[in-house]
């Protein structure tokens, strides 16, 4: 289980990270208008899809950052689309997780279902 410190620590970590996406997002002209969420969400699902597809294609070495594979690229696009937008929403999503995370604990083994 994560400390109180850790909480702390996290919360504090991924908000840094979320207010830096965002101001990076901005400066490269990302919110000159402003993007709807529709918008957002299909971004985001399409990072999802770019890791799919990089599996079917058995996970090959990133070009862009090669120490990772290409699955942990499209992932990370997924993660900053998140951060980039919850900061744009004023989201605290660091809580948010934790808070998920906790819940989560009590939770019955599949939540209850059968799949």
């Amino acid at each position: 289980m994560i400390t109180g410190q850790q909480e702390f620590d996290i919360i504090n970590s991924i908000g840094e990270l979320q207010r830096d996406i965002h101001c990076l997002a901005v400066s490269k002209d990302w919110w000159q208008e402003t993007r709807n969420d529709g918008e957002q969400m299909a971004l985001m699902h399409s990072e999802i899809s770019e890791c799919l597809e990089a599996l079917r294609k058995g996970n090959p070495e990133s070009i862009k950052i090669p120490e990772f594979s290409m699955a942990e690229e499209e992932l990370a696009d997924a993660v900053i689309r998140i951060l980039d937008h919850c900061e744009s929403k004023g989201w605290n999503i660091a809580k948010a997780i934790l808070a998920k995370h906790k819940f989560n604990h009590g939770r019955p083994p599949k939540h209850g279902k059968l799949f």
